[in-house]
């Protein structure tokens, strides 16, 4: 880390910009896929990319390079420098940050960066193992990465972090078609209990099996923690940064303030929770805050960057930077709702009649506005009846909005669980809507 961070600041001293930003993130990522109850790929990459801004102006240019010598890190400022003088001024833009104080969190386990191939087959051997003794087979993926990144800018900032993560995908399915799930996501690869996740994922495929037809409509449904964390993360993604708001495109607009979920829902975003996947400054190098979002049914706020909390004075930013550029503005990475204070089996026994869903699968955006998003049910959909789970129902697909579906929740579980989203990790209960529409249903080949 010391001479890469050396020989960065070497590389700002050179810059001829009136402001420069270097962000270095270098990983060590090994994974080992199989399918069919057997390992068909076994892959590790170590990489380094820098990613270069520059301000000239009102102007900003950026450039990458993954050619970590002086030389090639100083034509990539020239190269961002060129960007920039090509560009249209950003009135809106202020300033890259200064540097802000983060808190020392420990986000690396060395028995994740040392988790061999060797071990990595011998838990697919374990996974196999529990499969075929069945009748069913396994796929999936077991992977661990190592990651360090380095943020420093000509305003003083310099921030550096070590981390690591490690992550078990599993699909498991019979010959009808019938399949069941099980994901875990850690920083500490000593954490994933093979075992227990194969389980799970076999009492869901056997569960499967011969699946009956339901009419479209609105049922009380149960979603696992899978599912909600898709919710959870859809809602982050649609709506709760702040050029979003800024920009008019949010369900958060003219909102604040007022009731947008039932009063039992609560969100906010933590990165420094140990809870979930920590990370203490967020791409620009600023430490992370925690944010209210939504506290019992009621919009509190969005997350900020740089750039946003320059469009508006009175705002600062709370560590939600995404990697520079994007278009989407800052992002809450590290999200979680509030529990409950039932239990799975409970939702079951008091659901007449309703249905069950253990994760969400091709999930996409209708009218973000309105948080209305569409996509099918996966590995483990049931027919709930009297109280207790009475059918398979196969792949069925949705079409609501997430905040109607938050606004009629009658329970939620005790238990939370963290649930890999789309740059981070969200920890979330399982719950029970009372009303979730569905659209349809998809036969099996």
């Amino acid at each position: 880390m010391t001479n890469i961070n050396k020989m960065l600041t070497e590389v700002l001293q050179f810059s001829r910009a009136e402001q420069t930003e270097i962000v270095y993130m270098g990983k060590d990522s090994a994974l080992t896929r199989f399918t069919n109850n057997y390992i068909h790929q076994n892959v590790a990459e170590s990489n380094g990319t820098a990613s270069i801004r520059v301000v000239v102006g009102k102007k900003i240019g950026s450039a990458t390079t993954n050619q970590l010598n002086e030389k090639s890190l100083r034509s990539a400022v020239e190269k961002a420098i060129e960007i920039a003088d090509a560009q249209r001024e950003n009135p809106y833009f202020q300033s890259l940050p200064a540097p802000t104080p983060y808190r020392e969190i420990e986000t690396y386990v060395s028995a994740t960066a040392e988790f061999t191939p060797q071990q990595r087959a011998k838990a697919v051997a374990t996974i196999v193992k529990l499969t075929e003794q069945n009748g069913i087979i396994a796929s999936g993926a077991i992977s661990t990465e190592t990651m360090e990144i380095i943020i420093v800018n000509s305003m003083g900032v310099n921030a550096h972090q070590r981390g690591t993560s490690a992550d078990l995908n599993l699909i498991v399915s019979s010959d009808d078609g019938a399949s069941g799930y099980a994901n875990y996501l850690t920083r500490d690869v000593t954490q994933i209990d093979i075992v227990a996740l194969t389980e799970q994922a076999i009492d869901k495929c056997l569960q499967g099996k011969d699946p009956i037809t339901i009419e479209p409509g609105e049922y009380v449904t149960i979603l696992e923690p899978y599912a909600v964390g898709t919710f959870v993360s859809f809602l982050g993604y649609l709506g709760m940064g702040a050029l979003a708001l800024q920009e008019r495109r949010s369900f958060m607009v003219d909102k604040l303030g007022k009731q947008i979920t039932g009063d039992n829902i609560t969100i906010w975003d933590d990165g420094l929770n140990p809870q979930g996947m920590p990370m203490p400054f967020d791409f620009e190098g600023v430490a992370k805050e925690k944010v209210s979002l939504i506290e019992k049914g009621v919009a509190k706020g969005v997350v900020y960057d740089s750039y946003t909390a320059g469009r508006q004075p009175e705002k600062r930013s709370t560590g939600h930077a995404l990697p520079a550029p994007n278009s989407s503005g800052p992002m809450p990475l590290h999200l979680f709702m509030e529990r409950g204070d039932s239990s799975l089996a409970e939702m079951i026994a008091s659901t007449e009649r309703g249905i069950y869903v253990t994760r969400f699968h091709y999930t996409n955006p209708v009218e973000p506005m309105s948080t209305t998003i569409t996509g099918l049910t996966r590995d483990g959909t049931f027919l709930i009846e009297e109280g207790r789970i009475t059918s398979s129902l196969g792949t069925l697909r949705f079409t609501d909005s997430i905040l109607k579906a938050l606004s009629h929740v009658s329970q939620i579980s005790k238990e939370t669980a963290l649930v890999g989203s789309f740059f981070g990790g969200s920890r979330v209960p399982a719950l029970k809507t009372d009303r979730l529409r569905f659209s349809g249903s998809a036969k099996r080949a």
